[in-house]
């Protein structure tokens, strides 16, 4: 695959985005009180390290499947209620979560636009895939967010 500027340009806002999240969500993983959002962090940026590795083999020109066998990072996440020891650790968690569920509107907004400006449609078919994962990182946030009251 051959990219144009606009392409390339686009794959590097990508991979920007996708470090980013990678590092913020071992940052908060660290941070987080409960056990169960240190975990979802934790899969949620292995998740990230799948997408920054697929859009590198793009910058490099190879596009891979959107079919895949294996089990998804987020299979068996938890995402119900926890006790929290302290309503201080519960708005920490709370501000982490809303800080990532934003972080993952934008990097979806990102790969929305990647699909609608890629002329290979294997390129366009992966960053659709990619974005439709980004989407249930959020739903994930959001799951854990309305179980334990800090969705408003």
């Amino acid at each position: 695959m051959t990219l144009s500027t606009k392409e390339t340009n686009l794959l590097k806002d990508m991979k920007g985005q996708e470090q980013l999240c990678i590092e913020k969500y071992e940052k908060y993983a660290s941070e987080a009180c409960s056990t169960e959002l240190k975990s979802l962090f934790h899969a949620l940026a292995d998740a990230e390290r799948t997408h920054l590795t697929t859009v590198t083999d793009m910058m490099n020109g190879k596009v891979g499947s959107t079919g895949g066998s294996g089990s998804s990072p987020l299979s068996g996440v938890s995402c119900g209620k926890v006790s929290y020891e302290s309503e201080d650790c519960k708005k920490k968690d709370a501000f982490l979560c809303s800080d990532m569920l934003t972080t993952e509107k934008h990097v979806s907004s990102l790969y929305n636009t990647g699909v609608f400006e890629f002329s290979d449609v294997q390129a366009r078919n992966m960053l659709n895939h990619i974005q439709s994962e980004e989407q249930q990182h959020g739903q994930k946030i959001y799951e854990f967010m309305n179980a334990n009251g800090m969705y408003q």
